[in-house]
């Protein structure tokens, strides 16, 4: 039942997305080290300009940076997941042929797949939080500058 060919099919495809989920995930690790350095501009002077815009034009940059800092943390563990299992399949075939030198890398490349996924996800989410808290700080100064002018 498990020999038919769509199965095959299924296997041959999920094989090929180990090389694009790869690349998927160490352009999250660039986008998310990327991502900290705006942070650090963001905390170290940056913030601190933008009291000079509009209340609407700094919701509108907050939401945005929030956005990419939510996506890097979903998507670093979802494809991590995929990392991890994707050679998880050629693995253990190999161990039921006995062949544990197949196993072996099987297994290095998944559990590299799974820190590797973790690490972003851990960055977006403390991105998140951390930037969470300076917009909210920055526009309830913004309001109370607001509020004290008129």
């Amino acid at each position: 039942m498990l020999d038919s060919a769509i199965f095959a099919w299924i296997h041959q495809l999920v094989g090929w997305l180990l090389e694009p989920v790869t690349v998927a995930m160490l352009a999250l690790l660039a986008l998310a080290i990327w991502d900290v350095g705006v942070a650090c501009g963001e905390r170290f002077g940056g913030l601190a300009r933008w009291r000079l815009l509009p209340a609407a034009e700094v919701e509108r940059r907050a939401r945005r940076r929030l956005e990419r800092s939510d996506l890097i943390a979903r998507l670093g563990p979802i494809l991590g997941l995929m990392g991890t299992l994707i050679p998880l399949g050629p693995g253990l075939a190999a161990l039921g042929e006995g062949d544990l030198k197949v196993l072996g890398v099987a297994m290095r490349v998944a559990f590299d797949a799974t820190v590797m996924g973790l690490l972003g996800g851990m960055a977006g989410f403390v991105l998140g939080r951390l930037r969470r808290r300076w917009y909210d700080e920055l526009l309830d100064a913004m309001e109370r500058e607001t509020e004290g002018a008129r």
